[in-house]
């Protein structure tokens, strides 16, 4: 089977918002723009994508407690294809990058890390994730990213047997 990982770098557009599932996963949500800029006919154009993120269990609850709208992150992570019902009965498909990976650009931001304590799957304690940190794009504290710190993910499809919302 191909993977369909993918990496990329944009501007966070809207504060992560973090749901729990009815078996009590967290989920974080929020949009990226990622901006592209070329030359055509000897002037510079500038295309925008804007894409949704989705980060499941201390990943997803670590982006919620540390990125801000306008933080610029790397997200590394693999297209899903979805399908939901709206309100009206009507079916939809959405495509949305489920995170592996969450963390702040360094480009124009600096950012402090501040490890996160964890279960281990043995009882014990296990090192932590990143959180927190210094500056983002437009000014403020809030930079920073998630840490997916592997165990009590969904197998595949990601949500497994529940719905994140």
């Amino acid at each position: 089977m191909a993977d369909n990982t993918v990496t990329i770098v944009g501007n966070i557009t809207r504060d992560p918002e973090l749901r729990f599932t009815a078996g009590g996963k967290g989920i974080a949500s929020f949009g990226l723009a990622v901006n592209r800029r070329y030359q055509q006919n000897g002037e510079w154009q500038e295309k925008v994508s804007f894409f949704n993120v989705t980060a499941w269990d201390q990943l997803g609850e670590n982006a919620a407690a540390s990125l801000t709208k306008g933080t610029r992150v790397i997200v590394t992570g693999r297209l899903e294809q979805r399908e939901y019902e709206t309100q009206q009965g009507e079916k939809r498909n959405v495509v949305e990058i489920v995170a592996d990976e969450i963390g702040p650009s360094l480009r124009w931001a600096t950012a402090t890390v501040e490890r996160t304590q964890r279960a281990s799957s043995d009882g014990g304690q296990g090192g932590g994730g990143y959180q927190g940190g210094g500056g983002r794009q437009g000014g403020g504290g809030g930079g920073g990213g998630g840490g997916y710190q592997g165990g009590g993910r969904p197998a595949d499809p990601v949500y497994g047997d529940e719905e994140p919302f």
